[in-house]
């Protein structure tokens, strides 16, 4: 991150939070109508019709298009990674961009099967958070300045966007900012990361858990939770999914982490991630739990827990189907097929296609 200007204060954020645009229903009940005139029983397609009317109802617009999309990794370094808390050593965050970048990552060939665009954010990786056991990981200015890098980093014209993260240690730092805003032992929310062993495992616990001793503010406030406990990367999502919501971009979220620091506008209002799709449930534990809490369902679960927007990635081409379902198939009128119709009581009876 090139030092911009702050272009946010937390008070900002909070009155940006309180006035972002609702679903645009004339869209999503244009996207009703016509799912109920396909060529199919009404809800045969499942979760795909559902899909192609979210697309459209926060898009803006009937039909909803998937010719653009774009898989956005933001990346930060942080000051607990010295306490041994990863498998990784610190410097893995650097060499795992530059691997991205030389197109040799997970990610890189899952965009590609998904003909997404790719970008990667790298967030002061030679300058990373605080030891947050100590006291706060961010400034306040710091922690703006991030979300701000992470507003930008949404564009106009964009059809999706998924978001990821890379950041060695940053499990342990999703771990803490969850107990922070949801509470519970912090066990709960503690799991394997890179595949620590039960020791390792025991010193993320401890870790959350002298964080929270440290910053008993976090607590109390979802952006104070984010600038004690979270990371760069972390607070750079969060901007981008309160930016891509004014400008009508549907979000797909990753894992964990990159939940974790959506979880934050959750927090500050519940209607902030409505906007979102989770894409898997992550293998690590304390992502059904954050999934649980926010009342999401998550498209699939692959076992998965990469990171680096693996998962959000591998969703696109879900999205793709249900709307070229949506735009291409024909209605009944215009195949000359017999439709569903009222039965005598007045309930829908489902016609059968064949």
């Amino acid at each position: 991150m090139a030092n911009p200007q702050p272009a946010v204060t937390f008070d900002e954020i909070r009155a940006l939070i309180r006035d972002l645009p609702g679903p645009d229903l004339e869209a999503g009940t244009a996207a009703l109508a016509r799912q109920n005139q396909l060529t199919k029983p009404r809800g045969s397609l499942g979760r795909l019709e559902e899909l192609a009317q979210w697309m459209a109802t926060w898009q803006g617009k009937h039909p909803p298009e998937l010719r653009r999309p774009r898989v956005s990794v933001f990346a930060g370094n942080h000051g607990i990674a010295a306490r041994g808390v990863s498998a990784y050593p610190a410097e893995v965050t650097a060499q795992m961009v530059q691997n991205f970048i030389d197109g040799g990552g997970a990610v890189n060939q899952l965009s590609e099967v998904a003909d997404a665009d790719l970008r990667v954010y790298e967030l002061d990786l030679d300058r990373p958070t605080r030891d947050f056991t100590t006291g706060p990981a961010m400034t306040e200015e710091g922690c703006a300045r991030a979300m701000a890098y992470g507003m930008m980093a949404v564009e106009q014209g964009l059809h999706l966007i998924c978001l990821g993260e890379m950041g060695i240690a940053n499990t342990t730092s999703a771990a803490a900012l969850c107990t922070a805003l949801f509470g519970g032992d912090p066990a709960d929310w503690v799991g394997p990361g890179t595949g620590v062993d039960a020791t390792g495992l025991a010193l993320k616990v401890e870790t959350v858990e002298a964080g929270l001793a440290a910053n008993p503010g976090a607590s109390s406030d979802p952006l104070e939770a984010l600038r004690c406990l979270g990371g760069f990367e972390l607070a750079a999502i969060a901007g981008a999914v309160a930016a891509a919501r004014l400008a009508r971009t549907p979000v797909v979220l990753d894992g964990y982490a990159c939940t974790a620091a959506a979880a934050v506008l959750a927090k500050l209002d519940p209607r902030a991630l409505d906007h979102c799709l989770i894409a898997h449930r992550s293998a690590e534990p304390g992502h059904a739990l954050l999934i649980e809490k926010l009342g999401k369902q998550p498209l699939f679960d692959f076992g998965m827990r990469l990171g680096e927007g693996s998962g959000a990635a591998l969703a696109i081409p879900i999205l793709k189907a249900a709307v070229e379902c949506h735009t291409g198939m024909a209605t009944f009128a215009e195949a000359g097929v017999s439709g569903q119709s009222s039965g005598p009581s007045g309930g829908q009876a489902s016609g059968q296609v064949h």
